[in-house]
């Protein structure tokens, strides 16, 4: 494993009764590709909630380890007692905490970098459903074991090549306070402001009877709410896609260009030269290529021979326009992409990909 890898650990935990009986759950996913790389699940007899939080905890921490020692780790669990105490926000002033704590903080000092991040129970659906499978067998008086999931169905084979494309409409989300002041905005969650939201329902508006068949937009946030305004419009749901959001730009996060050629010169020139350089924590080009591409492949499956939107952000959009192409990586300097602006490109099954419209900016107000 390379070292600087990102996991994310989410975790839960429980009783019924509170003390009563109770288990944990947490999981592990590669915070690029949302990929489950391990779960766990106990029953741990009579508890109180509190103490079955941090022993889910405890097990995501250590199954991250287990994963990869180096590597950086954000958890994210819904109980904000345990985030905030493990944020050193709040002090840990009941005696059942204060072990599991330092057992946890000694399993995060032996891991790259750990950080905690408060999430709605909704969101933490997977580590919940663990729980509460170890807090049944807890109250059966048994232990808990993996429910097997059942097989999955295997692939249609495959269809003959077809001369209609599955048609990707990409819009790049609106305007942000980053984009305005041209800083680098990767998976820090900045929203739109009034003229991104309002830019957001120009473009909306000009898609309505674009034929749009599905809807699929990066998880953060200002593409969320720009996919929204066109979802208003059209009727369709929105899918969220992991694999179109953004560049993570590590340290330069939030940082202008010339801020960050001033602080890391050396590392900016590297990155400007090679695909496979990264920012300072952060993610490189070719592994934000790899993951589009996967996203991609998945899109033009689930939706053959479909018009669908895709809102996201200028590095994937780019990239995409580079593949159909099939430009070198050095294009994505040369490309200019506005905010709210369209772009389209077929992609055909049994041919080369035709981009049809580039930084279509004539549907945004003046």
């Amino acid at each position: 494993m390379s070292a600087g890898r990102k996991l994310v650990v989410e975790a839960d935990g429980g009783s019924r009764g509170n003390p009563g009986p109770a288990g944990y759950g947490a999981l592990v996913r590669d915070a690029l590709t949302g990929e489950v790389l391990a779960e766990v699940a106990e029953s741990i007899g009579h508890a109180t909630n509190n103490v079955a939080e941090y022993r889910g905890l405890i097990a995501g921490l250590a199954a991250a380890a287990g994963v990869d020692p180096s590597a950086r780790v954000e958890v994210r669990m819904d109980s904000k007692l345990v985030v905030e105490q493990m944020s050193g926000r709040w002090k840990i002033k009941h005696p059942d905490m204060v072990p599991l704590a330092l057992e946890a903080r000694e399993l995060a000092t032996a891991l790259g970098s750990v950080s905690y991040s408060w999430i709605p129970r909704n969101r933490n659906a997977h580590a919940d459903r663990l729980a509460n499978e170890a807090m049944d067998a807890a109250a059966r008086g048994e232990h808990w074991t993996r429910v097997e999931e059942a097989p999955e169905e295997p692939e249609p084979p495959p269809r003959p090549a077809s001369s209609t494309p599955t048609t990707t409409l990409l819009l790049r989300h609106g305007e942000t306070p980053l984009s305005i002041e041209k800083r680098f905005a990767g998976i820090g969650d900045a929203p739109l402001t009034p003229h991104g939201l309002a830019q957001a329902r120009a473009a909306a508006l000009a898609l309505k009877d674009r034929g749009i068949d599905a809807i699929v937009t990066s998880p953060l946030s200002r593409c969320r709410d720009t996919a929204a305004e066109v979802a208003a419009v059209t009727g369709l749901e929105v899918r969220v896609e992991d694999g179109f959001r953004e560049t993570d730009f590590g340290d330069w996060e939030g940082l202008t260009f010339a801020e960050a050629g001033k602080g890391w010169p050396a590392e900016l020139k590297a990155w400007l030269a090679d695909p496979d350089a990264a920012p300072p924590g952060g993610e490189s080009f070719a592994q934000v290529s790899r993951r589009v591409r996967t996203a991609l492949d998945k899109l033009k499956v689930r939706y053959r021979e479909q018009t669908v939107l895709v809102v996201s952000h200028v590095t994937p959009i780019k990239l995409l326009v580079k593949d159909a192409l099939g430009a070198p990586m050095p294009s994505l300097y040369r490309m200019h992409l506005d905010v709210a602006a369209l772009t389209s490109i077929d992609w055909y099954a049994d041919g080369p990909a035709t981009l049809r419209a580039f930084n279509d900016t004539h549907h945004l107000p003046a």
